[in-house]
């Protein structure tokens, strides 16, 4: 066991936690799985964040003092965000693709359909908002005046849904209200000590980290030098941080997956139930994810660093990927998907210190891409065809909602909210992919981070840093 490859232990884990909880499920102990065993996998999300942001801030402070041309940053800056633009609109179109070929709400049972259909109508005849911008109206239809009962009582959700789906809208408008320059404005940081004690300002600490850095490249060599000493060497500290936590991550992964499966339902029954009863959106979305993680970025890769082999370029990367599946928050992975860049592709600390923390905030491709799945389907479930323009409202939409996405887990389901008002359709329907939104949070996950170990890879070939290849 001893001997094993770090990422083989990873996969034990997640295998031994999913047998636990169906067993734990079936035997009635779900109760004890999450008071026992739940809260040593949310020991571990906490141990990766706190190490996270001193290690983002370290880590570019030690890169970007390290340049002897600090116009090279500009450069990199500019490659970064170009590629991750590219990588995510091309993520979105995807999305696209598939809905609009496979049509997974047209596999929904047609009296429901019409039944959400009219929910719908409801909603828009309660908004204000008129006919459907069909002109098609299934309320007037005598044919279907049994089902208007039934669409009121399924307009009711929950208590919890609506707690769930408050939350998020609240957080959706706070996006939409402010200015379009916000972005910038909020990368800005106001005190540094807040922005570093908080996970969700990472692009304040990234901000702050390149400011540092390229001052003390113009201060005097032996005035910064003492400086630049003391963060190489707490940069190692925090380095080694991440090898200690990581020895116990199979142990920590099986608690993780434990947990989740626990909370999702009381019997194994249920939670196939569950992914029954979403089963063509939930494939939809997973076969587009695969596309992307085996497809997409290591053609990608096969392309422009032809001397990294497939079966290489996962070999590589594995560990970072079990564990954003694990932990659902690219932010948790990152001082892991670091260490894999730079270790085992061979990218220099320069590029990876800059790109990875930047992927980890603005890239977002698998959840781009569920937006786009989830959207479209949502809308086939309700019986609403989305116009040409309406789609291409959503891949803008997805795109730029994406930028300011937190690297957390479910954080898309808050984009999802922006999307769906962007086409004019309901907000509320999110809770409708409630029940399977967190396991399919940990496949995007995988995704993103793949994706920025892709980016990082290309960046430092470009600039001669790829040390391995």
């Amino acid at each position: 066991m001893k001997n094993l490859p770090l990422h083989v232990k990873i996969v034990i884990g997640l295998v031994l936690g999913v047998i636990w909880a169906f067993i734990s499920s079936a035997l009635g102990w779900n109760a004890f799985t999450i008071t026992w065993i739940d809260p040593f996998g949310v020991i571990f999300i906490r141990l990766l964040k706190f190490i996270a942001v001193p290690l983002v801030l370290f880590s570019i402070i030690s890169g970007v003092s390290g340049l002897s041309d600090v116009s090279k940053l500009g450069r990199l800056g500019g490659k970064t965000l170009g590629a991750y633009l590219i990588t995510t609109v091309a993520a979105v179109g995807l999305g696209l693709l598939l809905v609009n070929m496979v049509k997974p709400g047209d596999f929904v049972e047609e009296n429901q359909r019409v039944k959400n259909r009219i929910s719908f109508e409801l909603w828009l005849e309660g908004e204000g908002m008129g006919l459907p911008h069909d002109g098609q109206s299934y309320l007037s239809d005598p044919k279907y005046a049994h089902l208007i009962t039934d669409a009121q009582k399924a307009n009711q959700l929950s208590e919890k849904d609506k707690a769930e789906v408050a939350k998020r809208m609240a957080s959706a408008q706070k996006q939409k209200d402010v200015s379009p320059l916000q972005f910038i404005v909020d990368m800005v940081p106001e005190n540094v000590v807040l922005s570093i004690s908080n996970n969700g300002l990472m692009l304040q600490v990234i901000f702050f980290s390149i400011f540092f850095g390229i001052t003390l490249v113009m201060v005097p060599e032996e005035k910064k030098k003492p400086v630049v000493d003391f963060i190489h060497s707490i940069n190692e500290v925090f380095l080694k941080m991440v090898n200690m936590v990581m020895g116990a991550a199979p142990f920590f992964v099986f608690a993780l997956l434990a947990g989740v499966i626990a909370k999702m339902a009381d019997t194994p029954a249920e939670v196939f139930e569950i992914f029954l009863g979403l089963g063509s959106y939930s494939l939809t979305l997973v076969a587009g994810l695969f596309f992307l993680v085996f497809v997409f970025y290591p053609l990608i890769i096969k392309i422009f660093v032809p001397k990294i082999s497939y079966k290489e370029f996962f070999k590589n990367i594995s560990p970072a990927q079990f564990l954003a599946f694990s932990t659902s928050s690219s932010a948790a992975t990152l001082p892991v998907t670091m260490e894999c860049v730079e270790d085992n592709m061979g990218v220099s600390k320069n590029i990876s210190s800059f790109v990875l923390p930047v992927g980890a905030t603005v890239n977002m491709d698998g959840t781009s891409l569920y937006q786009a799945v989830a959207v479209v389907f949502l809308a086939q479930l309700h019986m609403v065809d989305l116009t040409f323009t309406q789609q291409l409202v959503i891949v803008l939409t997805a795109t730029l909602a994406s930028i300011g996405a937190a690297a957390t887990p479910s954080a898309g389901l808050v984009m999802m909210i922006i999307v769906l008002q962007s086409v004019g359709l309901n907000p509320a329907w999110v809770a409708i992919i409630f029940p399977v939104d967190r396991i399919l949070d940990m496949c995007r996950t995988v995704v993103n981070v793949t994706g920025d170990a892709t980016v990082s890879t290309l960046i430092a070939k470009s600039e001669g840093e790829l040390n391995k290849y």
